[in-house]
């Protein structure tokens, strides 16, 4: 919602209470980018965003935040601590409060915590089609390094025994 920028965004530590809002926002960010484009999502289900996330909200080597506007949570982001390279994910905003600029103070949010920690380094997977996130974190100083393709569908049959194996 453009009238989103000028209300005030709440950047908070997660609690376990905000798993199943925010898994719902991240099912339904996830889904609609990706339907969007023509492609699956990456989510099953609504109860696997719920479930993602209140595992991420409850593991003590994951720093988790979360974006309130007016009390209401519009997002979160999560930041994995179990290495010395963090990985940053998933980030997710309201798809009706996109754009507004919620997903940068969520990123910034973890990126200051990654700078607290010292960590060696940051890192996260970006889906090639959603060019409004990969512009923001080109904006926040990330820099592409290696190209990800996942690709699903049915193998090819293959004749004869042990022919065909990866």
């Amino acid at each position: 919602m453009p009238s989103d920028r000028v209300k005030e965004v709440v950047i908070r530590v997660a609690t376990a209470d905000d798993a199943a809002a925010c898994g719902e926002i991240c099912f339904e960010a996830f889904n609609r980018i990706s339907a969007s484009h023509g492609f699956p999502c990456d989510f099953p289900g609504r109860e696997a965003g719920v479930g993602l996330l209140s595992m991420m909200f409850s593991h003590p080597n994951f720093y988790c935040v979360v974006a309130e506007v007016d009390g209401r949570l519009v997002g979160s982001n999560c930041m994995d601590e179990r290495s010395p390279i963090a990985g940053i994910g998933p980030i997710t905003v309201d798809p009706n409060g996109q754009n507004s600029g919620v997903g940068r103070k969520l990123m910034e949010a973890v990126m200051a915590r990654a700078s607290e920690r010292r960590v060696a380094g940051v890192r996260l997977v970006q889906a090639a089609f959603h060019n409004r996130s990969l512009s923001l974190y080109t904006n926040l100083g990330f820099d592409a390094r290696e190209p990800l393709s996942c690709l699903q569908g049915r193998t090819r049959e293959r004749g004869g025994q042990g022919k065909g194996a990866a």
